[in-house]
């Protein structure tokens, strides 16, 4: 398959390859769904939408914000499908406040974006850029008087380019630059802004961005993998230590992109490839915030690269685990590959999203039961969720009644996840306006809201009111 059936969310192709790009919607046969007992959410629930800065704000030289390693990635021919960039994107960082105001007209209590690094710290280094920051402290206020409460991720893949030009996260000064920039933060936004998640989908920017080179910094190098994954997750540990040391009333969380790891067909020899990629995706990043270890499938990777403390700075209590699904993986054995894992096809007859992935709310399950189990039961959110329509480059589906259906059936996951006894405070659906889908370009839609991007002119679709309508009372529709 060509690249671009590969995304940032077409993750049964993890470590070796590109997954089947179907063009489906987001509805079909409901094989999969999970029937709660009661469809009640309760009345502090968290509803929130989630957005990125890279995809969202546009406004890439604007008060003194440096280059990210997606600026300069997005201008190499063959890197965006539709040969789009983000220069633009929905316009937020000078429309935000009709941003805010969208996310108030649906009575959403949560808003989730990213802050980019480089508007806070240009070079990546100690320097502090105040009209960055005075940005997103107008945002917050923007928030907190509409009643919405921020929540911030630090680092949604947007590393700035002069981190990157010293080695970026496989140089082991990225994370204490890090964690520098966690305190410019905090320091400037803490008295307001309460709720912070430190990391987004590490193992995607780990995997697609320095292994399989689909993404920036677009690297090809396996031998970096170790370096990257501990780095960030060290970062991860310092940087919370930051929050926490400035603040004392935080909630501080993380976000992983979390996903059942199946051997296609079922059979036995795949179950060695499905455990290996359990190990890289989901493990690597939850057993060393969670239990102060890695698992032993990374021993050979992460040779040479802890060091002494290291492990128990990785190890931090965190006040919730955002988790991100969309798909489950499908893997097979494959002795030609160096790795021994290859991605396989979803089950013959599966119903199929927009990326060729199995639409299959069990799997959300599935990932807040295996949260439970085995890491502590910790409070929980699922931070990211949805569907984009069809590839295309053609106008928004407005009357999107599969978005409904594909959130109505992950929803009831949740609900029956909460009375299996999974601690699940809050849900974001992804996203709030179609916007800038990294290698998608704008080919890929998932906004709640539809945007000419023409005219920047905004146009709520039919989930946004359906959404509304479940935000206020907390009902699932049947």
């Amino acid at each position: 398959m060509e690249r671009s059936g590969v995304s940032r969310r077409a993750l049964g192709a993890l470590a070796l390859g590109s997954a089947a790009m179907g063009l489906s919607g987001c509805e079909g046969g409901h094989e999969t769904d999970l029937k709660p007992r009661s469809r009640q959410f309760p009345k502090d629930f968290v509803w929130g939408v989630a957005t990125a800065a890279f995809q969202t704000e546009g406004s890439q030289a604007v008060d003194g914000r440096g280059p990210s390693v997606w600026d300069l990635f997005e201008k190499v021919p063959g890197h965006v499908k539709d040969k789009s960039d983000a220069t633009v994107a929905t316009d937020s960082y000078r429309r935000f406040q009709e941003d805010v105001d969208l996310i108030a007209g649906a009575g959403l209590s949560a808003y989730r974006f990213s802050i980019s690094w480089s508007r806070v710290m240009p070079t990546g280094g100690r320097t502090v850029n105040a009209a960055g920051l005075d940005h997103y402290s107008k945002l917050v206020d923007a928030l907190l008087a509409k009643g919405i409460s921020p929540y911030a991720t630090l680092f949604h893949w947007d590393l700035p380019q002069g981190l990157q030009d010293k080695g970026g996260w496989a140089n082991r000064d990225t994370a204490l630059r890090f964690a520098d920039y966690a305190h410019a933060v905090v320091d400037k936004l803490g008295d307001r802004l309460k709720n912070y998640i430190i990391l987004n989908e590490a193992a995607v920017h780990a995997v697609f961005g320095h292994v399989l080179g689909e993404h920036a910094p677009g690297l090809k190098d396996i031998n970096l993998l170790g370096k990257v994954v501990h780095h960030m997750n060290l970062g991860q540990g310092l940087a919370m230590r930051a929050l926490r040391a400035a603040q004392g009333d935080l909630q501080v969380g993380t976000t992983m992109a979390l996903q059942p790891c199946r051997p296609a067909g079922g059979l036995f020899w795949n179950r060695l490839a499905a455990d290996g990629l359990d190990a890289l995706w989901n493990k690597a990043w939850l057993d060393p915030l969670f239990k102060g270890t890695y698992p032993k499938d990374m021993d050979d990777l992460l040779k040479g690269v802890i060091q002494d403390g290291d492990l128990k700075t990785v190890r931090q209590p965190v006040d919730f685990l955002g988790v991100n699904y969309y798909a489950p993986a499908y893997v097979r054995l494959d002795l030609s590959s160096p790795s021994k894992i290859a991605p396989a096809n979803p089950p013959r007859g599966a119903e199929l999203d927009a990326f060729g992935r199995h639409i299959d709310p069990s799997g959300l399950f599935e990932t807040l039961d295996r949260v439970r189990r085995e890491y502590g039961a910790p409070r929980m959110m699922v931070t990211e969720n949805g569907c984009s329509d069809p590839f295309g480059s053609g106008p928004a589906i407005l009357d999107d009644q599969f978005r409904i259906t594909y959130l109505r059936r992950h929803l009831e996951a949740v609900l029956a996840a909460r009375e299996a006894g999974c601690d699940v405070r809050g849900y974001f659906e992804w996203t709030l306006i179609d916007n800038f889908e990294w290698d998608l370009g704008y080919t890929s839609k998932f906004g709640l809201v539809a945007m000419d991007r023409k005219t920047g002119v905004r146009t709520p679709k039919a989930s946004y009111s359906w959404f509304k309508a479940l935000a206020g009372n907390g009902l699932l529709p049947a």
